[in-house]
């Protein structure tokens, strides 16, 4: 019998799904979100661009998604509250150096699994979601400026 190879995302999303069940509450998770904020690097101000910026967000969060040259995707990410930061740390910790094509095609029910949506204010899951949209923006970018089909 074959068995099927995870692909990067699905190993990434069960990595943080393991992370975040091992909290006791959501509390905890919480915790770690802000954690996760406070471990993300500074995004140099250059970078702090309108266009760089995330629409939707209530606070201010700002992605920059760069192509390098063996086709992955690298993201720096910065935001002035803590959780959006915590959030942002998260969708990068997930999406950073995959290629367009797997960030396009990534399973992101993990987000559910682990159970921000049920927890987060809707201004922040709206958040989150625009995160992820802006991302996948850019890695339909890439793919068409690349020439890559997109399956």
């Amino acid at each position: 019998m074959l068995r099927r190879v995870m692909s990067e995302s699905e190993k990434r999303a069960k990595a943080i799904e393991k992370e975040f069940k091992a909290c006791s509450d959501w509390e905890a998770r919480y915790e770690k979100l802000i954690q996760l904020g406070k471990n993300l690097p500074r995004l140099p101000e250059e970078l702090k661009t309108e266009d760089n910026k995330v629409k939707g967000c209530q606070s201010q969060v700002w992605l920059s998604v760069t192509l390098d040259e063996t086709g992955k995707m690298r993201l720096q990410a910065d935001s002035d509250a803590l959780i959006a930061k915590g959030l942002v740390a998260l969708v990068l910790s997930f999406f950073n150096d995959l290629s367009p094509e797997e960030a396009l095609k990534a399973d992101i029910s993990f987000i559910s699994s682990i159970g921000l949506t049920s927890h987060l204010s809707p201004s922040r899951t709206n958040g989150l979601n625009s995160m992820i949209k802006k991302l996948r923006y850019y890695a339909l970018a890439f793919c068409h400026q690349t020439g890559k089909p997109i399956t």
